[in-house]
């Protein structure tokens, strides 16, 4: 999916927006796709999956940093991702549907605590920009 000018100028605006809610809106997004989606929990087998524990607040952080780091680097997504497109496809060897609930969950998460700057077009851009990254951290699957 090809991100077009205006999905850039959209994603990066409303990024600047979360602030230093990153790291926490990463955590509560985790926290809804455990919920929503209990399967996901199995990678997480040593965490503890409780509302508000320190290694959800440290996965959410490490969520919303590699996602700062996609939106710092648009016009290399791979570049900026390879690694952790390593990680995830050769180690952890995560299902790459995972990718995606987590991408709606993040969504949900953004719509609630920033409604009135999510209007049907800054969503879009979204979408698409989370797909995009969803599909560059699954592309070393092949």
């Amino acid at each position: 999916m090809v991100l077009s000018a205006t999905d850039k100028s959209n994603i990066k605006a409303f990024w600047g927006k979360i602030g230093d809610h990153a790291g926490e809106y990463g955590a509560e997004a985790l926290e809804r796709t455990f919920a929503a989606f209990p399967t996901t929990k199995t990678y997480f087998p040593h965490f503890d999956l409780s509302h508000g524990s320190a290694q959800i607040k440290g996965h959410g952080k490490k969520v919303a940093d590699a996602l700062t780091n996609a939106v710092n680097h648009l016009d290399d997504l791979p570049g900026a991702l390879s690694a952790l497109s390593d990680l995830h496809a050769h180690k952890l060897r995560v299902d790459p549907v995972n990718f995606k609930l987590l991408s709606h969950c993040l969504l949900v998460t953004l719509a609630c605590h920033h409604p009135s700057d999510i209007s049907p077009a800054v969503h879009a851009s979204l979408d698409k920009f989370l797909a995009t990254v969803s599909t560059v951290l699954t592309s070393k699957y092949r």
